[in-house]
């Protein structure tokens, strides 16, 4: 079979898959390795939405913006540099090379398949076991969709210029004269902080009251107070857009208004599953209400059909390392039908990349959680750096088992891995106090709400105690 084009009208395998990002390659690897014959269906074989439009591109410009934000901070060190120059050319230029190398890379573990394992074309279903490629069919045992994502781009913006999505914003050629901001979620966070930085004039604006998909009002509202040192936000308000010359006019109104003019407008209001024009009215799922196939998380099947999901086309968990798991998780159960066996997910883990970094670890907060908490203002390291300010937030049940975090503080990354796997590994607040952390770090701010909740514990349970009640009840 020829990968640019179905040749025969009547092709067969195990597993067929669709979609070659992050959780179509890694569906399709797990279930070949599961001995099923698997083929790879994409329209464009571009590479994965991490290297090329995603997670990579954005944490370059960010290092741009980390690099000029450092030079801009040298007099609080007594360093004092003769003056801080931004080349928006050259920005770009290192953000587009060495995405194409991330994405080259991408790539290659496409091309090391065999060519009869992969077919580039668009798939649409015809029924539950069989797909149409661009005029040939394929049939298959079971079937994968990992179709990824699209921008989301509300009407108003839809005919005007100069609209950028994370499709396209890294294709510019120069930093825009000014940008406002659609939506105030990870993406639209990091790259508002990042433009900011490089000297552009940015605003966010939000119809929600959320930022950084924060669930834990303290942690946001600490995040909040931070970013609105380097740009406005504007969250509960509604915008209206209209053109005016070659840039664009935006009008809000709501818990703030007011009217500017920008040269750009970076639309990051939602990524919906990309599941237009695939047919799936031919499959007999059950869908939700807006279109997508309900599904077992632990499975990743949709009901009791041979048709699996995974990635950001389940709209469940947007993130690359929760799409490699369901990929794999899919590729397995496909490969393996009629048996389809759960899988237990992991801790929770979203971080945003912005300065500070904010992450969400584990289970919400709720009322029955003792929380412990540090606020960075005063944390050892933080000092020494000029970086304190920042809240963290680490949540347990009665016995001290650790079920949560979130937090907004200088290298959160590193702090929201420790915690998601002392979570993961069923560590208590007791036995994470017991963990070496050497000083003066980061990490020691810990110790602080790890000591807190050890506290609220011990009071509790000499309430308990001395009610006559058995400790924890």
């Amino acid at each position: 079979m020829n990968s640019s084009k179905m040749q025969k009208p009547d092709v067969t395998c195990d597993v067929a898959i669709i979609g070659a990002g992050t959780a179509g390659l890694s569906a399709e690897r797990s279930a070949r390795r599961s001995g099923a014959k698997t083929i790879l269906i994409d329209e464009y074989f571009a590479g994965t939405t991490c290297a090329s439009i995603g997670c990579m591109p954005s944490k370059l410009l960010l290092a741009a913006a980390k690099a000029a934000h450092s030079v801009s901070r040298a007099p609080l060190f007594g360093v004092n540099p003769k003056t801080l120059t931004v080349d928006g050319t050259a920005v770009m230029e290192r953000v587009r090379n060495l995405r194409d190398a991330f994405v080259t890379s991408a790539r290659k573990s496409i091309e090391d398949l065999p060519q009869d394992a992969r077919i580039k074309g668009r798939a649409k279903f015809i029924s539950a076991d069989t797909l149409e490629i661009d005029g040939g069919f394929l049939r298959a045992k079971a079937i994968v969709i990992a179709t990824g994502s699209f921008p989301g781009i509300p009407k108003t913006f839809a005919d005007l210029p100069n609209i950028l999505t994370n499709e396209n914003v890294f294709e510019l050629a120069d930093l825009p004269d000014s940008l406002a901001v659609i939506g105030a979620g990870p993406l639209g966070l990091e790259l508002a902080q990042a433009f900011a930085r490089l000297g552009v004039d940015v605003c966010v604006f939000d119809e929600g009251d959320t930022i950084a998909a924060l669930k834990d009002d303290a942690v946001a509202k600490s995040l909040r107070t931070l970013l609105e040192m380097e740009f406005p936000l504007h969250l509960g308000t509604k915008v209206n857009a209209s053109r005016s010359g070659e840039n664009i006019e935006l009008v809000w109104s709501g818990r703030s208004n007011g009217k500017k003019i920008f040269s750009h407008v970076l639309v990051a209001a939602g990524r919906p599953p990309n599941l237009v024009n695939l047919g799936l009215e031919n499959t007999g799922l059950e869908l939700d209400e807006h279109g997508t196939p309900k599904f077992d998380r632990q499975t990743m099947r949709c009901g009791s059909a041979n048709i699996f999901l995974a990635g950001d086309c389940d709209a469940d968990v947007p993130v690359l390392h929760e799409a490699s798991a369901e990929g794999a998780i899919a590729g397995n159960n496909a490969a393996k039908l009629p048996y389809a066996s759960p899988s237990r997910r992991s801790t929770p883990l979203a971080i945003t990349f912005t300065d500070p970094h904010s992450a969400s670890i584990g289970k919400p907060c709720d009322d029955a959680a003792i929380v412990g908490a540090v606020d960075f203002s005063d944390q050892g390291r933080a000092k020494v750096e000029g970086r304190n300010a920042g809240l963290l937030r680490i949540y347990a049940d009665s016995r001290g088992n650790l079920t949560g975090a979130s937090l907004a503080v200088p290298e959160g990354e590193h702090l929201a891995h420790l915690l998601a796997w002392a979570i993961e590994m069923k560590h208590t607040a007791m036995q994470l106090l017991e963990m070496p952390i050497y000083h003066p770090t980061y990490e020691e701010g810990l110790r602080t709400a790890l000591r807190q909740i050890c506290d609220r514990i011990e009071i509790s349970f000499a309430a308990d105690r001395d009610a006559g009640l058995s400790p924890g009840v």
